[in-house]
Parts: C-alpha cells; structure tokens; sequence
C-alpha cells in the first residue's frame, strides 16, 4: 500500500502532462499528490515515512520555484537534488552510527538472518553510486531532450531503473543471506 502512495503522485504528474496543461499543471498536481500521499502515509503509520518526506518537501520547493518563476528547470532538477542527498546519507551513514542506512532499511526484510557489516556496506555504497550517476544522468537528460521526453522518461525510465535496482539488490541481499545459513 505504501509503495503505491507513493507511486499516484507520480502517475497524477504524468497524466497531468500529457492531458491536462503541460509542466505547471503537472507540477502543481505532483506538489498536491505528494502532500495528501504523505499526508495519509503519515496517519497510517503515526509518523511519516523519512524519504518520502524529504521528497515531498523538495517537490514543494522546488515546485513552487517552478510556478513561481514559470520555469520549468527547478522541478527537473528536483530528482538529482533528492538522489545526491540520499547518497550524501548513505555515504555518511557508513561512518555514522551502528548500522549503515542500508541495514537500517534492509534488515527488516530478513527477519532473522543476518548479514556481515561488510555487505551491508557493499549494499549502501551502491546506492551511494547509484544516487551520484542517475542524478547525473537525470540533469544530462533535463538540459538534452525536450521537456516532453523529458517527462517520460522521469515517470517510466529512471522509475524503472530505480526498480531494477532495487531488485537486483534484493536479489543479491536474500542470495546472501541464504549463504550466511548456518543450517
């Protein structure tokens, strides 16, 4: 359910592109899908899911400079700001605290097994990488192609890479945590 919340923002952006009025329309659709997802994810859980939160705070930013200043750029560079940010997080977060954030994410999802720290820190500096190279990727594409595909390729393709990845990690986590079995 909250993968889904989190999605509609995104999908109510893109149809508002395509069907409703271009990237104003879109992005004061995406601002006001953002707050109502966090808005409910926030009541179902008592407190609100932390990236989901910091990107809706973003989006609210930089949606607003986006209709205020009638240009587009500051909502395109939304997704580079949150993913070096997040990089920025998982990077310090090997330094900082008992756990690296992947851990914290992850660990969960494993229920008893466990990992060494060092995948666990294999795990979160990929998403260091990850975050640095499709930020970059996502600014070549903003200042290269049309602000249509442009749209379409945020909505369908870095989504989609970011579900690749988050699968292949997944994939490689529970591979090696069935090799950590002691039994």
């Amino acid at each position: 359910m909250q993968l889904l919340l989190e999605l509609l923002p995104l999908a109510a952006f893109f149809i508002a592109y395509k069907f409703f009025g271009g990237i104003y329309v879109a992005t004061a659709t995406l601002m006001v899908g953002m707050g109502l997802s966090l808005a409910v994810l926030w009541l179902r859980a008592r407190r609100p899911p932390t990236m989901f939160a910091a990107s809706t705070a973003l989006v609210i930013v930089f949606g607003a400079a986006t209709l205020i200043l009638r240009n587009a750029r500051f909502i395109q560079w939304k997704p580079s700001i949150f993913l070096w940010l997040l990089a920025v997080a998982f990077l310090v977060s090997a330094f900082v605290g008992a756990q690296p954030l992947a851990q914290r994410m992850l660990q969960p999802a494993l229920g008893e097994a466990t990992l060494p720290r060092r995948d666990w820190l294999k795990l979160n500096y990929a998403w260091v990488v990850f975050g640095l190279v499709t930020g970059a990727a996502n600014l070549v594409l903003a200042y290269n192609v049309s602000e249509a595909d442009w749209v379409k390729i945020k909505a369908f393709g870095l989504t989609g890479v970011m579900f690749v990845f988050i699968l292949a990690q997944t994939a490689w986590l529970y591979g090696r945590a069935q090799s950590q079995d002691p039994s």
